[in-house]
Order: structure tokens, then sequence, then C-alpha cells
């Protein structure tokens, strides 16, 4: 473009005027289809980004859901348990260390409450064969933590969905080795003003899964 414009030499003023303007429109021109082009590219990059977010989100939920934690929300879950006074004698005893310092907790960060930082989740495990003896919800309140949520009934899980507590709960029948339970009850809960309320629940019958005809379904609360 810049070779067309030194070659243009007007010998009058009106056909200056005219080829200047047609020089200034085939430079729009081409600025407009590079801005364009530059824009799909953005656009498209943009696009893409979220959707992978999206593909990242729908996989964590399978174990929590959590909310971005700050290093300032992070505690030392065995000793909120050990001296949490709500927590039973037995489950307390299971929580020592299965080799070296590594304890048997696995503990999840996320926003369950509405309370002023990230609520904690603390499952208390066995070291042998890692069943939940245990499960916890810890609210921020005034800079300390509350229990606000507890299961002892062994073998149990909670973990965090989509701003839900969901409880797992297995079911052992007569004779069921400790690696094959029957079932399980599930439980989900939601944050109602200062507890947590049942919101619905339902049993997975794992022989009946085996066998094809898919789980049974009851709700509750």
């Amino acid at each position: 473009m810049r070779g067309g414009l030194t070659e243009a030499r007007p010998t009058t003023p009106v056909r200056g005027t005219v080829q200047a303007a047609t020089t200034a429109a085939a430079v729009l021109a081409a600025l407009a289809l590079v801005v364009s082009a530059c824009a799909a590219g953005g656009t498209g990059a943009r696009d893409e980004g979220p959707a992978r977010g999206d593909a990242v989100a729908g996989a964590a939920t399978a174990s929590p859901s959590a909310a971005p934690t700050e290093a300032s929300d992070r505690v030392d879950a065995v000793r909120l348990v050990r001296e949490d006074p709500v927590v039973s004698a037995e489950v307390k005893r299971e929580l020592k260390p299965c080799a070296g310092d590594e304890y048997p907790v696995d503990v999840s960060y996320g926003a369950l409450t509405g309370g002023s930082g990230n609520d904690i989740v603390v499952n208390v495990l066995t070291c042998g064969d890692a069943i939940g003896v245990g499960s916890y919800v810890y609210r921020k309140r005034d800079g300390r933590y509350e229990n606000v949520f507890k299961a002892e009934e062994s073998p149990v899980y909670a973990e965090l969905d989509r701003g839900a507590l969901v409880v797992t709960k297995q079911v052992y029948e007569k004779g069921d080795p400790v690696s094959s339970p029957s079932g399980e009850n599930v439980t989900t809960y939601r944050w109602a003003t200062d507890r947590f309320v049942e919101e619905y629940s339902w049993h997975n019958d794992y022989s009946s899964v085996v066998g094809g005809d898919g789980s049974t379904e009851s709700e509750g609360g």
C-alpha cells in the first residue's frame, strides 16, 4: 500500500483529491480486515477457555466442587478434630498416624453456609481400609471454627457438591465383607439459616446395579 501512495502523482487538485480519497479508502479497508482477523482470533481463544474451565468444573464435582482456598483459610484439621468436644472419643482414638506423620484425614474447603470464610469438610478414615468413621463440617464464625455438622455412623463419607453437602453411608448386610457393601444411602443437605437441612435422599443397591436393574431411589426430608 505504501508503494501505491508513492507512485500517485496527481496533475490537478481534483484528481489528487479523488486519488487520496481512493487511497484512504483502500487503507481503511485493509486495516479493517486486519482488525477483524485479530478480533476473530482473540474471540476464538476466549471462547475456548471457558469450555475447558467447564470441563474441569464438571470433573471436580465428583470430588467436591470447592471454592478457591486462600492460605489463610487452611487449618490443622487433625488438631481441629482432636480439640472438638463434639467429636466422639471413638473417632479421636482412630485419629492416629498411619505412617510417619501422615494422618487418615480428607479435608475439603468450600462455600456451604455463607459464612465469613470457606467452610471445612473433614473426613476421618481408618488406616487399613480407609473406611470413614466420622464426617464433620466446620463453619468460620468470629475468627473461629465451630462444628455445625457431624455424622459418625460408620462407614460414612461427606463431600461438597455445587454448594450442597452430600453424605454417603455404606450399607452392609449379614455376611458382607468390609470391601463389598450391599449398597449405600446418600443424603443431600442444604444450609438453612443456622443448620443443615435434609433436602433429599436415595438408596443405591449395588447388587441391582451389577444385575443391570439400576438403583432404587426414595426421596426423603
